[in-house]
């Protein structure tokens, strides 16, 4: 029996590897890893890259989306939009007040809102960030890491007033 137990011990020693061997083995794991697919744009078959303006323009859509806004972008980038869309041919800017940074994998998003007067702003920018991370990662595949809020106005009813005052003006000299 004493003999049984030091052949199951030699049996059980386990005799390092060479320097070779353990570069062999590293070589074989890196190769390993570099052949998984590192997420849903990037598989064994290649890449898919997006632009950010894509993602721009998916966030803007998914923002303007949510009751209680009413418009995106600063004040003065929304007068420069309304005169440019009067041009014939023109489109609108649907990534007017968002800005991305995009890695492979992950996007972060900034936007800039004006919201109606009498909604949450809290509200608003809870809704706003489940609709944008949903729709970013539901159409790109990218990781949305943060949706940050910036309001920049708060849109009163009697600010229509003064616009369609003012257009008449205009439309009129």
């Amino acid at each position: 029996m004493a003999e049984d137990q030091s052949t199951a011990a030699r049996r059980a020693v386990v005799i390092p590897a060479t320097g070779e061997e353990q570069k062999r083995q590293a070589e074989q794991s890196r190769e390993a890893e570099q052949s998984q697919p590192v997420g849903p744009l990037q598989t064994r078959q290649g890449n898919t890259t997006i632009a950010e303006t894509v993602v721009q323009k998916i966030a803007g859509i998914a923002t303007r989306e949510v009751p209680g806004v009413y418009a995106m972008g600063s004040a003065s980038r929304r007068a420069f939009s309304s005169i440019s869309e009067r041009i014939p041919g023109s489109q609108t800017n649907v990534s007017g007040g968002v800005s991305v940074e995009k890695g492979e994998r992950q996007a972060a998003i900034d936007l800039s809102i004006i919201v109606e007067h009498g909604a949450s702003i809290v509200e608003v920018s809870q809704m706003i960030r489940r609709n944008v991370i949903s729709s970013v990662e539901e159409a790109t595949g990218l990781e949305v890491l943060e949706v940050n809020i910036n309001v920049t106005d708060v849109h009163l009813p009697e600010d229509d007033d003064k616009d369609t005052t003012e257009s008449s003006r205009t439309e009129l000299q």
